[in-house]
């Protein structure tokens, strides 16, 4: 559950190391974020002589939350930390590489291009 002054890692390479939630887009008076919403964020951490710097304001998609995530078949799946991806306003990632495990049900919520990207998907 991320909600405003979350800091998330960042799981692409964007040039980004980490973010602070400012606000959940989707609805004026959401509480929390889940895996696959989209969240306007400014960065906290950045890479030097990158693209994105620090105290730049992004939309970005969670990907993995500290928050157990259930499915219909009954599993849970939970992390260690909260993470989220940097896009641009149609959905793409910003960065050309995702680390770490990304859940499939980013699928349904049409980030394909996030879960081709990935290397494991859970």
């Amino acid at each position: 559950m991320i909600q405003p002054q979350t800091r998330l890692k960042v799981a692409d390479n964007s040039g980004a190391r980490e973010l602070m939630c400012i606000r959940i887009i989707g609805a004026s008076n959401r509480r929390y974020a889940h895996i696959g919403d989209v969240i306007v964020a400014v960065i906290k951490k950045a890479v030097p002589r990158m693209p994105l710097a620090k105290s730049e304001v992004v939309r970005a998609v969670i990907v993995r939350t500290c928050k157990e995530l259930k499915r219909d078949d009954g599993t849970i799946i939970r992390y260690d930390h909260n993470a989220a991806v940097v896009i641009d306003q149609k959905g793409n990632p910003r960065g050309t590489r995702i680390f770490g495990a990304i859940p499939r049900e980013l699928r349904q919520f049409n980030f394909t291009k996030i879960v081709s990207l990935s290397r494991k998907v859970l």
